[in-house]
Formats: C-alpha cells, sequence, structure tokens
C-alpha cells in the first residue's frame, strides 16, 4: 500500500511526496480509516513507528478553514522537546494548506504564546502544565475543538499530569473526537480512558513489549559502576560504528556524574541532557546531536520518548532500567525507519532481577556478550555499592529505681505548718468558749 491508495487530498500528498514518504507504516495504514470514521480510538504503538503520522494524516484530512482561527485540532504531548517535534511535523504535512499551528509548553516565559494563540490557530500542540495555563488566562479559546489527541499518555500519568488532564478534558466541548495513543496500557490509562471516551476502537500496531526485529539486542554482566564506565570508554575507543549513540542512566545526578567522567576522554565530542537542563541547553544538545556534531549525549528517560532522533546507530542502557517497559522505549530510539540499530545493556548484580523482568516482557532471552580481555575490571566501588554494616541493636534494660526517702532533711516544725483558713464563728468559740456575734443590726 502506498499513501496514494489512502483517502487524502492533493496538499497532503504533494507534501508527502516532498519529503519522501510514499509508503504507511503499519499503525498508519491500521488506523486511518477508524479516524477517518469519526469514533474515539486507542492507538497501541511503540516508540518509532510512525504514530505521530497515523494521527496527523486523518486530522488534517478532515480539518476545514474556519475564519475565526480558534483551534479546531489540540494535540497533548508530554515534553517540550515532543511539543516542538510534533509542531514541526504538521508544518511538514500543511505545507500547501492555509493552517497555523503553535506549539506552546513550560520552562520559557508564557507573554509570547499568550500573543501567538491571541492571533489565532487552527492546530495546537501543547503540553498539560501550559495549555492549562493558557486556557484559565482567558488567552486560549477551546471551544471549536473538534478533534483530542493525547500522545504517549502512560508517559505523561507517569510524570504527574492525571490532574491537569481531567481538568483540561472537563474544558472542552463535549462533542468531539478522542485519539490517545500508548505505548503502553496500565491500569491508570484503562481508567482515563473508560471515564472520558466513547466505546473507543482499539487499534494495536505491535504488542506491547514486542523485541524490535531489526534491532540487534546484547547484555553485559559487569561487577560495578567504574567497570561501567571502563567498558562505555572502551567500546567508544575501539568501535568505529559507534558513530550516534544515546547512552541512557537512570538519574539525572548519574547523567551528569557520568558526562564528567567521560568528557575527560572525549572532549567536545557528546553532551547530556535531563530535565534540570534549560530547556535552550536541552534543544541545543539534540541538534547539535542530529547535526552530527556530537558523537554521543547521554540522558535520562526524558528523551527516550517522542524525540525524533534519525539514524543512531547505538543505544546504550548504562543503567538498567527497573520498569521493564521503559526498555523497550529506550531502544526504539535506533533501529528507525526500517534500518538496523544495535542496543547494548550493562548489567551489575543487582540489576540482574530488572534483566529477568525485561526478557519475560518481551519473552526472549537477550544474548549475553564476554567482557573484552583487556578491558579494566575496577575494584573501586562507590557508596552506594558499599556493603552495610548492619549493627545489632541491644535493648537495655533500665535498671529499677530503688524507693527513697526525702531528698535532704526533715522539714523543720515551722516549714510543716499548713495554713488553714478558720470561719469567724469557730474563732470567737476559741476565745470566749461560747460562739459569739456580731451583733443584730439596727432597724431603721
Amino acid at each position: 500500500m502506498n499513501f496514494s491508495d489512502l483517502n487524502l487530498n492533493a496538499p497532503l500528498l504533494k507534501a508527502l511526496d516532498d519529503h519522501g514518504f510514499t509508503t504507511p507504516t503499519t499503525i498508519q495504514q491500521k488506523i486511518f480509516s477508524v479516524i477517518m470514521s469519526g469514533r474515539d480510538v486507542c492507538g497501541i504503538a511503540q516508540t518509532g513507528t510512525g504514530k505521530t503520522f497515523a494521527y496527523l494524516l486523518p486530522c488534517l484530512r478532515q480539518w476545514k478553514y474556519a475564519k475565526d482561527r480558534f483551534p479546531q485540532i489540540l494535540i497533548i504531548v508530554p515534553t517540550r522537546e515532543l511539543v516542538k517535534q510534533v509542531e514541526e511535523e504538521v508544518k511538514k504535512l500543511s505545507e500547501y494548506m492555509t493552517l497555523v499551528v503553535i506549539g506552546v509548553y513550560g520552562g520559557v516565559n508564557m507573554k509570547p504564546q499568550i500573543l501567538e494563540v491571541e492571533n489565532g490557530a487552527d492546530v495546537i500542540v501543547a503540553t498539560p502544565g501550559r495549555l492549562l495555563d493558557l486556557a484559565l488566562s482567558g488567552s486560549l479559546k477551546l471551544k471549536n475543538i473538534k478533534k483530542l489527541v493525547i500522545d504517549e499518555v502512560d508517559e505523561m500519568l507517569n510524570l504527574g499530569f492525571r490532574t491537569q488532564l481531567k481538568n483540561i478534558m472537563d474544558m472542552l466541548p463535549p462533542k468531539r473526537q478522542n485519539l490517545v495513543f500508548s505505548a503502553t496500557m496500565p491500569e491508570e490509562v484503562e481508567q482515563l480512558i473508560n471515564e472520558y471516551f466513547k466505546d473507543p476502537v482499539r487499534v494495536e500496531a505491535t504488542p506491547v513489549g514486542t523485541p524490535l526485529e531489526n534491532i540487534n539486542q546484547v547484555v553485559y554482566r559487569v561487577p560495578n559502576f567504574n567497570t561501567k564506565v571502563n567498558l562505555l570508554e572502551y567500546l567508544l575507543t575501539h568501535d568505529t560504528e559507534m558513530i550516534k549513540v544515546l547512552v541512557f542512566v537512570e538519574t539525572k545526578q548519574m547523567a551528569d556524574q557520568l558526562f564528567a567522567r567521560i568528557e575527560q576522554e572525549f572532549p567536545d565530542q557528546g553532551g547530556v541532557i535531563h530535565s534540570n537542563k534549560s530547556q535552550n541547553h536541552r534543544f541545543n544538545t539534540v541538534n547539535q546531536f542530529q547535526e552530527d556534531n556530537y558523537r554521543f549525549i547521554i540522558a535520562t528517560d526524558i528523551i527516550a520518548r517522542g524525540i525524533d532522533i534519525s539514524e543512531v546507530s547505538h543505544v546504550i542502557n548504562f543503567d538498567t532500567p527497573d520498569i521493564p517497559e521503559a526498555y523497550i522505549h529506550r531502544i526504539g530510539r535506533t533501529g528507525r525507519a526500517d534500518k538496523n540499530g544495535i542496543s547494548i545493556t550493562f548489567v551489575t548484580e543487582k540489576e540482574k532481577e530488572y534483566l529477568d523482568q525485561i526478557e519475560t516482557l518481551m519473552n526472549y532471552v537477550i544474548p549475553e556478550a564476554e567482557l573484552p580481555a583487556d578491558l579494566e575490571i575496577s575494584d573501586v566501588l562507590t557508596d552506594d555499592e558499599l556493603p552495610k554494616v548492619h549493627m545489632k541493636e541491644i535493648q537495655l534494660k533500665r535498671p529499677k529505681m530503688l524507693e527513697r526517702g526525702a531528698a535532704f532533711h526533715e522539714k523543720s516544725a515551722k516549714n510543716k505548718k499548713v495554713n488553714v483558713k478558720i470561719k469567724h464563728s469557730d474563732k470567737m468559740m476559741m476565745k470566749y468558749g461560747k460562739p459569739k456575734t456580731r451583733g443584730q443590726k439596727k432597724g431603721k
């Protein structure tokens, strides 16, 4: 099947042809007619399967020009990088259409975005927080939304955007088409769909957890962090095919720490990216990598989802992810567009259980490679790797309190006196031996 076999109009077909797109992917073929029918859709597709075009093509095919320029298509994504990517994809497909697309995201000044959306737009691509800010300020009108797309919804919920998503959907017109895309279907995603979608059609491109056939996967067993660093340096030094490498680590601190070590051996050959880096730094690092100015990027999972970096030769899991689905998303950054890719995972004894969960999810045993004979095996452990000494807590019995006498000495007689209030009649009795009255009051 070619794109010309789909019910696309001339402007879309011409734009696809200009950019060299001829054959739709599996998810694009399966979902096109379902979205065109107007039904709510739940698309399950892994990273790198072409799902952005899968929802953009039918949405843009059904878009109609309106003079008021209130947005008709709303696309919500989890990260700023994905906003930029989807915005660029809309611009590619709409080159021959009179369509305005605006991307909005947090972390930057909101005033320029307010001016943009007030001037009008047909398609809005946004992160949940900034979208809600603009809508509540009154700058962004959502009354004309006909199609809502939530991309990478599982990742969005992982990042804590559930409340924002629900608030946004409550603000939208009830008569609309809902399209949600996710790589996995945890219970939280199912709950969201059941609450806001109307009998959605589920379209699955590949079963969740299926390893991509064009990615060669391999595992190295390593004893500790410092040996991981040595192995990464060894591979970058000796493997000339490692021309565009994504190195994934678990935390932001680890990313900075590893980059500081690796940059000494490979100065000006790579960058680091995570959520603590400024927006300009993140965009610049990705652009440098795209343009082949950087050989490698060290990153957290923030770019495992949605960032379209072409022709990644290798993905290296410096840390084995503790969530099996995260492994699928990471390795999906290589082997894209029917090209072959390589995935390498470093596994310590502590991470072995994570590897077992990944292999169970994929129903596939990842081949293990021997460590290079001349690799330096470090015996220096980090603080986290040092064995913990567990001291037995000894419960000491408190000594029994002995009964003791007075603290110092007996009080003197005068100090033993207790003030007692005596009535006047009693005083008189004691003094005179008989009751004594004050005398009767004289009558007037």
